[in-house]
């Protein structure tokens, strides 16, 4: 499905290189206010793993659940945080997938490179975000991010993807 013009393209893509940049300067507050109030974020374990409810998940958090773990990594006492986890975010193939009058579902590619204490990690995979449109532009309702090596063990994922 194509774009329907140049303007919503550019305003879709700002919005995911916006969420990236919060997530990357652990603007976490901000970064929850981008979903909607029963907005999901979900990570699955599997690939091509069909729903949250009957099967777990690296993550599935709704707005209380994403609140937590902000708050933890903000915790100026927290081991894991010592120093401070760094990210950047590199997003790419952003494309519409659906729309109607309420939102629009879009997929894209990301690459997350993380410096944790002495270790840097990288992650790679793909990002289905359902948005609701609202007042003051887009929020989120559903994001789904499918890690390539979602099967992988994977020692403690503490960061948003």
């Amino acid at each position: 499905m194509n774009f329907r013009d140049w303007n919503e393209q550019q305003d879709l893509t700002q919005f995911l290189h916006h969420e990236a940049r919060l997530l990357d300067e652990h603007r976490w507050d901000e970064w929850q206010k981008l979903f909607t109030p029963d907005g999901l974020y979900w990570v699955p374990l599997v690939h091509g793993q069909a729903d949250h409810l009957n099967h777990a998940s690296l993550f599935c958090e709704d707005a209380l659940l994403r609140s937590m773990r902000a708050r933890r990594l903000e915790q100026a006492r927290a081991y894991s945080q010592q120093p401070p986890t760094r990210t950047v975010h590199v997003l790419g193939n952003i494309a519409l997938e659906s729309r109607d009058d309420a939102g629009c579902t879009v997929r894209s590619t990301f690459l997350l490179l993380e410096w944790r204490k002495t270790e840097q990690r990288s992650f790679g995979g793909s990002v289905l975000h359902t948005l609701r449109r609202a007042e003051g532009g887009w929020r989120i309702q559903t994001k789904r991010v499918d890690l390539v090596n979602c099967d992988a063990p994977h020692e403690a994922l503490q960061v948003f993807m």
